[in-house]
């Protein structure tokens, strides 16, 4: 009994836990190997489990959320295409970044450093960024096809227009009907790249906030494109760490049944829930990330067992809290009516 116990409460967890990073990953096109594999990691999972477990579930997490943003409209499969091409490149500069400081007897520290500065100043870029424009950009995602959509100019990044202004042959249209150069697009998909490979996550949030304020993608397309891009690398990650035994099914199987219902729902909010709302969210959960992951350097540095379990439990409450904020924000706005939803009443 006490057996069956311990195996129920290990359920419940791994469902309900599921369902909010779900929630997330379909809001934001990341947070999946951000919050599962250090939490597995936590409770004691071996380092070859808790990364392929991971990114198995962040794979079917991600086709669960793609599905759904494809159905809104919010995929760019031309830009995500040559996005995967730009990071994969990067990703592998990046790693072999990573073995010239080990060889160094660097790399355990620099890349634990720039993972906590690079969280909390990506976290607040945007997030002071969303505050600063709250109220002057009222529109809703809507219920449209935000890929062909023509955007306000006025809503994109300065930053975004200067590299578009760079009229580098070959030319090309992208999501909200933006013209930017080939080599542009490249070029910031090579860095993000370069960044996931040193750091050894998925990249979502660095890829999601690039395409918005260096590229000018829309922000509901740039995360149905980021989720396209993670459905190759997590498929690629999660078949290689599942030939070598890392995948736990006991794991990811009750990972995947909550994380169904919360990657649609987050999903559907990004078509529903003001632009920027959704930026001061993304930005206040790399925010609590980036405490999260100090008090874990932390404590790996100092040798302190607690500061881990802190930092497992600052995972679960920003977790929580975001997951519930997203969704609060989507019941609120529903009741508030068609006008506030951009869904015509017909």
């Amino acid at each position: 009994m006490e057996l069956f116990g311990i195996a129920l409460t290990l359920l419940v967890l791994f469902v309900s836990f599921g369902f909010m990073v779900g929630v997330l990953f379909g809001f934001f096109g990341m947070g999946g190997s951000f919050l599962v594999t250090p939490a597995l990691l936590v409770m004691g999972y071996p380092a070859r489990v808790a990364v392929g477990s991971g990114m198995a579930f962040v794979f079917g997490t991600a086709v669960i959320a793609t599905l759904k943003h494809h159905d809104l409209g919010q995929v760019d499969y031309k830009l995500g295409g040559l996005m995967i091409v730009g990071t994969s490149v990067g990703i592998e500069v990046g790693r072999i970044g990573v073995f010239y400081l080990e060889e160094l007897g660097l790399a355990s520290g620099v890349i634990g450093v720039t993972y906590v500065v690079l969280l909390g100043a990506i976290g607040l870029f945007v997030t002071r960024n969303a505050l600063k424009n709250d109220g002057e950009d009222d529109s809703g995602g809507g219920h449209h096809d935000a890929a062909n959509e023509e955007i306000d100019p006025d809503a994109i990044p300065d930053i975004a227009k200067k590299i578009q202004s760079y009229h580098v042959p070959p030319m090309m249209t992208i999501a909200g009907g933006i013209q930017v150069s080939l080599w542009m697009v490249l070029g910031v998909a090579f860095v993000t790249g370069l960044l996931s490979g040193f750091l050894g996550v998925g990249g979502g949030f660095i890829r999601m906030p690039a395409m918005f304020y260096l590229i000018g993608v829309p922000v509901p397309v740039a995360v149905g494109t980021d989720l396209f891009e993670i459905v190759f690398s997590g498929g690629i990650g999660s078949f290689l760490y599942g030939m070598e035994g890392g995948v736990d099914l006991t794991i990811v199987a009750p990972l995947l049944a909550g994380s169904a219902l919360g990657a649609r729902i987050g999903s559907a909010a990004t078509g529903i829930v003001n632009e920027a709302d959704i930026k001061i969210y993304f930005g206040l959960m790399l925010l609590g990330g980036s405490i999260a992951v100090a008090f874990r350097q932390a404590g790996d540095y100092l040798g302190m067992e607690v500061l881990s379990t802190i930092s497992f439990a600052l995972i679960l409450l920003s977790a929580l809290m975001v997951s519930g904020a997203v969704i609060y924000s989507t019941i609120t706005t529903m009741r508030a009516g068609p006008d506030a939803t951009g869904v015509s009443a017909d």
